[in-house]
């Protein structure tokens, strides 16, 4: 026993000095190095970004030719949202897919570090100064809760930058399971499943009178999700919904 403690000692010591020492891999190529994202991929990220682009002021999708005069897609023109804002880091068919899949469903936790990393150098500036009371994210069910074991979307959120005056608040916002999966469905058939799905807390309804809300999601597919959010958040006296969204979809077919 006496010998082991000196040998514990010293395997805590390498242990330590591995874990600050030697190299970490990009969350982007997977190649090791010194950071969780290599110069050359937060390079590319923040070329591929979605803020170069002009996209729709309301839902965060690329405008078509006639649609930047308005910075307003048709189907946002047609359909109106429940929500005000939409900002997106990147597109989701791009070179962050991989490490979100790698957060979501591998359960490696450390990339929300890296994700998180790039949003925080990315995004504009501005962002940081956009007035917002609260942050949300999009909440998990229960029982899917405990089957993943943590909520990608906080796990991002609780790490991004934003004003010391919004309070990041994980529990106000809760949600209903659902067995349908809206992956792959039409944009109807996702409003469908997705209504009435979230609820508020109750002892929250009189901080959000009046307020301006941040919700912050993973993936932004046909926005019924942020939508019915939205719808939620409104109808119980909120003010304005600003979405902040890791990655977007560009398939305009479904929205």
């Amino acid at each position: 026993e006496y010998t082991q403690r000196p040998m514990q000692f010293l395997k805590n010591i390498f242990q330590s000095f591995c874990s600050h020492a030697l190299p970490t891999a990009c969350i982007v190529c997977e190649l090791y190095q010194g950071a969780r994202v290599c110069d050359s991929c937060m390079k590319i990220c923040m070329n591929d970004a979605l803020c170069n682009y002009e996209c729709c002021y309301q839902c965060g999708i690329p405008c078509t030719s006639p649609e930047m005069i308005g910075q307003q897609c048709k189907l946002c023109l047609e359909d109106m949202p429940y929500f005000d804002e939409t900002y997106c880091l990147g597109f989701y068919n791009g070179k962050l897919q991989n490490a979100l899949h790698q957060l979501k469903y591998q359960k490696r936790l450390s990339y929300a570090h890296g994700l998180t990393s790039i949003w925080n150098d990315v995004m504009p500036e501005h962002l940081n100064e956009l007035q917002a009371d609260y942050l949300l994210p999009v909440p998990l069910s229960a029982e899917k809760l405990v089957l993943r074991g943590f909520n990608q979307s906080w796990e991002l959120a609780r790490r991004i930058k934003c004003k010391d005056s919004i309070h990041k608040m994980p529990y106000i916002l809760k949600r209903r399971h659902q067995q349908k999966r809206q992956a792959g469905s039409s944009l109807y058939i996702r409003q469908s499943n997705i209504r009435g799905a979230f609820y508020l807390e109750k002892d929250a309804l009189t901080l959000l009178k009046n307020k301006s809300v941040i919700v912050f999601d993973d993936v932004m597919t046909s926005g019924a999700t942020l939508d019915e959010i939205a719808r939620i958040l409104k109808d119980n006296g909120v003010s304005r919904v600003m979405n902040w969204v890791l990655l977007r979809t560009t398939k305009t077919s479904i929205r």
